[in-house]
């Protein structure tokens, strides 16, 4: 043998066995092969004795699909105070209340939870007591009749609640 070959054969085998002899972990008792070593540098991987590292197959499912990342999902922190507008969303021609002024119609009055106030025309709507709590469906009021202080509105369907 050249005297040369055999020091690069010396120093690959010594690379070789100081790397397996790294990865031996006797505190556990487990073993780690060369090529799971993070450690590795890059004289150990130019070595000619250096066995190229493997790629491991993605894992799937038993149905073939691959399996789902097991990266945590994002999620939403605690809030940090009140909402500052309304979240429920409701139609704008929907109101619900109490009668104030009422009867057997055609003229009603509707306060709100909020106080505000309206004045409802609907003939044929039926009669409602005052202190009835209502759910009215409202729409454009006919500027030719007035039934009273508060917001006109023509009354498209009115029913009791509760």
């Amino acid at each position: 043998m050249h005297p040369r070959t055999r020091t690069v054969l010396t120093s690959a085998g010594l690379a070789l066995t100081l790397a397996l002899a790294g990865c031996a972990d006797t505190s556990n008792g487990d073993t780690v092969s060369a090529e799971q070593d993070p450690s590795t540098t890059p004289a150990d991987e130019a070595s000619p004795s250096a066995t190229p590292p493997t790629a491991t197959p993605a894992a799937s499912s038993p149905d073939g699909r691959p399996a789902r990342s097991r990266t945590p999902l994002p999620t939403i922190g605690p809030p940090t105070g009140p909402p500052r507008d309304p979240t429920d969303l409701r139609k704008k021609n929907l109101l619900a209340g109490r009668i104030n002024r009422g009867g057997d119609g055609p003229c009603y009055g509707l306060i709100t939870d909020d106080g505000r106030q309206y004045a409802l025309h609907g003939p044929g709507m039926g009669n409602f007591g005052v202190g009835t709590v209502v759910r009215v469906t409202v729409g454009p009021a006919d500027p030719a009749i007035d039934c009273g202080p508060g917001t006109a509105a023509s009354i498209v369907k009115i029913s009791t609640v509760g």
